[in-house]
Formats: structure tokens, C-alpha cells, sequence
């Protein structure tokens, strides 16, 4: 006959205080406040590619001014049994790596396609940024070893324009060409473009968006950018205060805000930079400043609203899409985890927001693959 243990009542007791310990320990942001967006993954979007074709490393997402979801893809990244049907002899009836560019409508369904080498430019060795401007053109970056160019084309992909060059390497003092660029977007109205560069430099810089011609760059905290140690995209430990005094690389992301001020993706330093157009620093918030290896911060949104109260920012390292108050920079929500089911991440690494609110997320690394998570009422 089974007795109660005489322990029971103590461990009850126990369990139950260290609940409320757990519930009191839970940080702010697992109970946003009623405003705060929230998202719900949808696991059926995009819908199923057409000839056997596959997505690589998705390392560039965009939205244009119809909703379209254009995505950044790298064919290059796939594995062998990823490619199979294309080996000769074909050692599988599946897959083809898919076109670099995609546009799909809102639902998934796939519009248009292009991209990759061909006589005029120079396409990149390694596929990374992609913005579609208010003109509807499409601006692509690449961080591959001799990368140094950013490029324009039309939305049915033909070539309109670029700027920088191929070539061994040089360094943020140079203005004829870039060096592994990262992001890029276009301030319509002033018809200028902007672009987070990047991998080996350490710098934003500025380009007319009509002719290429070099307007002005500037490096963390609005100073000139210091190439100080050789590029190196990870860390064993959180950044010290003397790296904190540059960017690092890779300076991943610039995004524009309505109200003239422009947020720069300091990815290795966990940080976001404000600054004026002009170059003039405002602030910065840290994000996740702890984190090591590839850092926290990869790319940031602002909301659609009119006041664009909230930042949307991916941190691949840690696999999470934070919410945070853009004036504050307070974490206030999260959405995924590291996995790979629906809705969790495994190197976020690009994003884009469409006119609903929904978010469109691109994974690098093995993640291979875009999500669209949608705008809960």
C-alpha cells in the first residue's frame, strides 16, 4: 500500500514559492502593455515555387508601394543535395536553386524574377541588401570578398545603374566605391541613397540617388570612421568600451525615419546610432549588450504609423524579433526563439514591413528561408 511521503506538504510548499519567484523574475516585456503590436506567424507563406526551384540563404527582404515582398536570395549557398536535380548526371529529382530576386504579391504567390550575372555590372559575389525605392527601382548590395559596388535596376530587373567597383579592398576613406555594403534605402523626396557599409568599412555614406555622385559619410558618433583593426564579424566576448569608440563590422543596416533622423545597425557593438541626415549624431541604445560572437543588432524597422512610435529589430544572434519604443529604445515586446518551426529563427537577418503592419523575415546561415508574421488587431 502506497504511503504519502511526509516530504510532500514541504515540497509543495516549496514549489510553490519558487513559482512565485519564477513570475515575479519575468522581465517587463512578457506582459507588453495593450498598444504594443503583436504578430502571428503565417506557416503558409509563400507559396510553393514553381520548376523544382529552392530559396538559399534569404539575406535581403523589401516591401514596395504595392505590397509587393521582394526577396534577396543566394543561389551560391545551397548544398549539394539542396541542388540535386542540377548536377550532371542529376542525382535527384528535387531542387534548383530559385533566381537572386523574387517579387511576390501579398499572398505569397510569385510575380516576377530575375538577377545574377550579365554583360554591363557587376553582380555580387555574395548577394546581401535589397530596397525598393518610391520610383519602384530596386537596389541591391553584395559583401562578397571584392565587393565593392551597389547597383540599381528597374522592377522588371533591367540595369539602370552602379556605383563603386570590384576590387581588392580599401577602406573607409575611400569615396570611388564601397566595401561589402550591407543595407541600403533611398530618401525619395532629396533623391539621395543611403548605404550601411558594411563588412570591411565602417562607415554610412551617401550617394546622389540619380547619378551616383558622392554626397557625404560619417562614422560612429558622427565622426570620421576609423579603420582601426581588421574587419572581424565575431567575438568571444561583449564589445569593450575602446571598440565601442567605432563602428564595427559589420555596420548592417540604415533606415529613415519620417522625422529626418537615421538609424544605423552597429551589429558587433549591440547598438543602435541616431543621427541627423547630415551626419550629426543625437543617441544610441544598446541592445542584448551581452551578447558575443556575431552581435545582436542586424536590421531594424520602423513602424507605420504615423508617428512611427515603434523599431522592429532582428537579432540573429540571439534569434528574436524585439519590439522596441523608438524614443527609448525600451524593449517592450518579443516575438520567436531559436528552431526551426514556424515562427522561431535561425539567423533572422533582414526584414521589411508592408503598409498593413505585417513583417516579412529573411534567414541566413542553414535557416534558408522567409517568414511573414501578421499584424494582430
Amino acid at each position: 500500500m502506497h504511503r504519502p511521503s511526509r516530504w510532500r506538504p514541504v515540497l509543495a510548499l516549496a514549489a510553490s514559492a519558487w513559482a512565485a519567484v519564477v513570475l515575479l523574475a519575468v522581465p517587463a516585456l512578457a506582459q507588453p502593455a495593450a498598444d504594443v503590436p503583436r504578430f502571428k506567424v503565417d506557416p503558409a507563406w509563400p507559396l510553393p515555387l514553381p520548376n523544382h526551384w529552392i530559396l538559399g540563404q534569404v539575406s535581403g527582404v523589401a516591401t514596395d508601394a504595392n505590397d509587393h515582398v521582394w526577396v534577396l536570395q543566394r543561389p551560391g549557398s545551397l548544398s549539394e543535395d539542396e541542388r540535386g536535380a542540377t548536377l550532371n548526371p542529376p542525382q535527384s529529382h528535387c531542387c534548383a536553386p530559385a533566381p537572386p530576386v523574387l517579387e511576390f504579391d501579398r499572398g505569397g504567390r510569385l510575380l516576377r524574377h530575375w538577377g545574377g550575372p550579365a554583360a554591363g555590372y557587376n553582380w555580387p559575389a555574395n548577394e546581401h541588401g535589397i530596397h525598393v525605392d518610391p520610383q519602384g527601382f530596386v537596389w541591391i548590395t553584395g559583401n562578397g570578398p571584392q565587393d565593392g559596388q551597389l547597383l540599381k535596376f528597374t522592377a522588371d530587373g533591367h540595369f539602370v545603374m552602379q556605383i563603386g567597383k570590384i576590387g581588392p579592398q580599401t577602406g573607409s576613406a575611400d569615396v570611388t566605391r564601397l566595401g561589402q555594403a550591407a543595407g541600403v534605402e533611398v530618401d525619395g523626396p532629396a533623391h539621395e541613397v543611403y548605404v550601411a557599409d558594411g563588412y570591411y568599412n565602417r562607415r554610412v555614406i551617401v550617394f546622389d540617388a540619380d547619378t551616383g555622385a558622392y554626397k557625404r559619410h560619417w562614422g560612429a558618433y558622427g565622426k570620421a570612421p576609423v579603420d582601426y583593426e581588421k574587419p572581424n564579424a565575431r567575438r568571444t566576448e561583449p564589445p569593450t568600451a575602446t571598440q565601442k569608440e567605432h563602428f564595427g563590422n559589420p555596420v548592417h543596416c540604415v533606415r529613415l525615419a519620417h522625422d529626418g533622423l537615421v538609424y544605423v545597425c552597429d551589429r558587433l557593438n549591440n547598438r543602435v546610432q541616431v543621427f541627423h541626415k547630415d551626419g550629426r549624431y543625437v543617441k544610441e541604445f544598446s541592445i542584448e549588450p551581452q551578447t558575443a560572437g556575431n552581435g545582436s543588432v542586424w536590421d531594424l524597422l520602423l513602424s507605420r504609423d504615423p508617428e512611427q512610435r515603434w523599431l522592429f529589430l532582428a537579432d540573429g544572434r540571439n534569434n528574436q524579433v524585439l519590439t522596441l519604443r523608438r524614443e527609448t529604445g525600451e524593449p517592450v515586446g518579443t516575438l520567436g526563439r531559436p528552431g526551426r518551426y514556424a515562427g522561431e529563427f535561425h539567423w533572422v537577418h533582414d526584414m521589411a514591413i508592408d503598409s498593413q503592419g505585417d513583417l516579412y523575415a529573411g534567414e541566413v546561415d542553414t535557416g534558408k528561408r522567409v517568414q511573414r508574421f501578421v499584424r494582430q488587431p
